[in-house]
């Protein structure tokens, strides 16, 4: 028997395609098991595949589950901004709703719409992140995985759902010349139980406050083109480290040009609760069914 699943794929943290960072969303996934989430996403072969649920908690007004290749994360930027986009293009939420609640794995997390159709513009909360201080001899390790000088007291550990290992570089031009070293920076992020590496620097250019880049080569994603989780992560370790001020409560980053994308991610961080918000907008470039075949 073969069951018919709509089906989305779109970019996200860009207003048009083939930039931003491509994301798939099965909608109706109601009755698919883990398993068959899992082998679905590892079939896109995309960074994460989300799934679209009816909420299990009243205050929410769907639920999504965020697969990579590999395994379910509690939460990741792109797929929450994404699936928001999705579930409101799909009917799942009223299209004038400008306040939702995503339920993740992470908990219940509010989400805020800006503008409408193609325009509009999804900004999530991120979860309260976890810091942990900078460990010299993961910072040593990663220079040398980075090909470039590293101070400690400039690496974190930071915890938002997917656990990222976040570093200053300080300058975009260091940040976009990198060369790394994958089977290094895996090794290092396997050492940190870390999805990834996350680096930046002050963009000089006008375009963005910040240069990002994030590599997850432990899930065979060597570059990943545009990373909500990992800028909400650096965010957060700038909040935690008084470096917020060099770039504001609010403020642009640019991420994924090294590897063809240029992507948009605007973060947010609350001055007074000191919650942190990425958003950007998304475009879709497919529409259509995923025929489920019985696979068991």
């Amino acid at each position: 028997m073969t069951r018919r699943l709509r089906f989305l794929q779109l970019d996200v943290f860009a207003n048009r395609l083939f930039d931003g960072n491509p994301l798939a969303v099965v909608l109706d996934a109601v009755g698919l098991d883990t398993d068959t989430m899992q082998r679905i996403a590892r079939w896109t072969n995309l960074s994460e595949t989300t799934f679209l649920l009816p909420p299990t908690q009243p205050a929410a007004d769907y639920r999504v589950r965020i697969f990579t290749t590999h395994q379910e994360l509690p939460f990741a930027g792109h797929p929450s901004v994404g699936s928001a986009y999705a579930a409101i293009d799909h009917g799942w939420v009223d299209s004038g709703k400008t306040s939702l609640v995503q339920e993740c794995a992470a908990g219940l997390l509010p989400v805020q719409v800006v503008g409408t159709g193609p325009s509009r513009i999804i900004h999530v909360q991120a979860p309260p992140a976890r810091i942990a201080p900078g460990a010299a001899d993961l910072a040593d390790k990663l220079a040398t995985a980075l090909h470039a000088p590293l101070d400690p007291a400039t690496t974190r550990l930071v915890d938002n759902g997917p656990r990222w290992i976040v570093c200053d570089l300080h300058e975009a031009s260091v940040v976009r010349g990198l060369h790394p070293d994958f089977i290094a920076l895996a090794s290092a992020c396997e050492q940190a139980s870390a999805l990834g590496v996350c680096v930046f620097g002050h963009e000089r250019d006008g375009t963005a406050a910040m240069a990002v880049r994030a590599f997850c080569p432990s899930e065979n994603i060597p570059e990943d083109p545009v990373t909500g989780s990992a800028n909400a992560a650096i965010a957060a370790y700038l909040q935690a480290t008084g470096g917020l001020s060099a770039y504001g409560q609010r403020y642009r980053a640019s991420q994924g040009r090294e590897v063809g994308r240029d992507g948009r991610v605007e973060v947010s961080v609350d001055p007074i609760g000191s919650a942190i918000t990425i958003g950007g907008a998304c475009a879709i470039g497919v529409r259509g069914e995923l025929l489920l075949q019985d696979i068991r």
